[in-house]
């Protein structure tokens, strides 16, 4: 606790004291974002065990205008698990330059929070909002922060979410991890839009070979077709997924490669959301992908034939105010010939303050 209090006024100093006058500055704020969560899992299934993930993750900092369209961020990051022996599980820096546009943003150093924490429903509160065969949500509070780069674009017609987070350095203890990907719609008009997503993880580096070198990569490519049909907002989405799994490139025979295809509707109604999805997957593994949607077992061993998965959830969110939310969720999952069930709560708290 006494260091993350002593970054934090490390920051505020660098945030306040420049070596410009002040007349060069148009404006400091104080920016906050707390996640607070509450996962259980209730899974004995040959692909997911289950597990309770209960916690908060806070930020806190400093956003200068050092140019034109650019601000500074200074500050520092804390993820706490509820009933840890340790205060924080994790503390960082959050160092990040950020340049802005009309309609488009780019960021080097820490990422931003992410804004899928507050999406109406469980399946899409991923850190970057990926289909959970690509990347699992609970990483949205295993690792909630993220640094590298990102470039984000929000047009009339086409947005996206372009990323790099590197994890973890080359040392001679480990090899380097990170992750990176893309999130697409282009809306073609009317209620129709084509939705795209990739993820790699990668695990490398050239200064130690301290483990193998290992790739795991997946696509999907989709159709949504939404608008106000009996609710206010009501959708039909449809994907083909691929994925290129490689543990180890000195060893090609454990190379795999697979297909999926997901599809989902939804309905949103006054604070409310429910959902169900459906997923068929043939010799589909991605390395931090939702392990009840891959071919592989806890075990470790491979499951020969063709995956099935559904689930059906709902969802209640509560706006507590401008920068406040409230969420409670509960699912049903069929995974293969089990029926399990998991619960959510949810909560994030995003106040600032304009101090120039």
């Amino acid at each position: 606790m006494l260091r993350t209090v002593r970054l934090v006024a490390a920051c505020l100093a660098l945030g306040c004291l420049t070596a410009e006058p002040a007349a060069a500055q148009d404006g400091i704020t104080i920016q906050t974002h707390v996640l607070f969560y509450g996962d259980n899992t209730e899974f004995r299934n040959p692909f997911r065990e289950g597990e309770t993930i209960f916690g908060a993750a806070a930020r806190v900092a400093v956003v200068a205008e050092v140019a034109d369209r650019t601000t500074l961020t200074l500050g520092v990051f804390g993820n706490q698990r509820f009933g840890s022996e340790d205060s924080f599980e994790q503390v960082r820096p959050v160092i990040a330059l950020t340049v802005k546009g009309a309609r488009s943003a780019f960021t080097f150093g820490a990422l931003g929070p992410s804004p899928h924490a507050a999406a109406a429903g469980p399946d899409l509160q991923g850190p970057h909002g990926l289909l959970p065969p690509l990347q699992r949500e609970t990483l949205a509070f295993d690792r909630p922060y993220e640094a590298g780069l990102q470039w984000t674009f929000e047009g009339a017609r086409l947005r996206h979410d372009i990323w790099l987070n590197w994890q973890r350095l080359n040392t001679r203890e480990h090899r380097e991890r990170l992750d990176g990907g893309a999130t697409a719609r282009w809306r073609l008009g009317g209620a129709f839009a084509l939705p795209f997503q990739v993820h790699i993880v990668h695990e490398g580096g050239q200064l130690f070979a301290s483990g193998p070198v290992a790739d795991s990569v997946a696509g999907a490519l989709g159709i949504e077709v939404s608008g106000a049909w009996l609710v206010e907002r009501a959708s039909i989405e449809a994907y083909a997924l691929a994925s290129h799994f490689v543990p180890d490139r000195s060893s090609p025979l454990q190379t795999r490669s697979g297909a999926g295809f997901f599809t989902r509707a939804a309905g949103e109604q006054g604070g409310w959301r429910g959902h169900i999805l459906f997923w068929r997957g043939d010799d589909y593994i991605k390395d931090e992908g939702d392990p009840n949607y891959l071919s592989i077992r806890r075990s470790g061993t491979t499951y020969r034939g063709v995956r099935d998965y559904a689930e059906a959830g709902l969802a209640r969110t509560f706006r507590l105010g401008p920068r406040v939310m409230l969420q409670v969720s509960g699912r049903l999952h069929r995974v293969e010939r089990n029926y399990e069930y998991s619960y959510r709560v949810l909560a994030v708290a995003s106040p600032s303050w304009k101090i120039r």
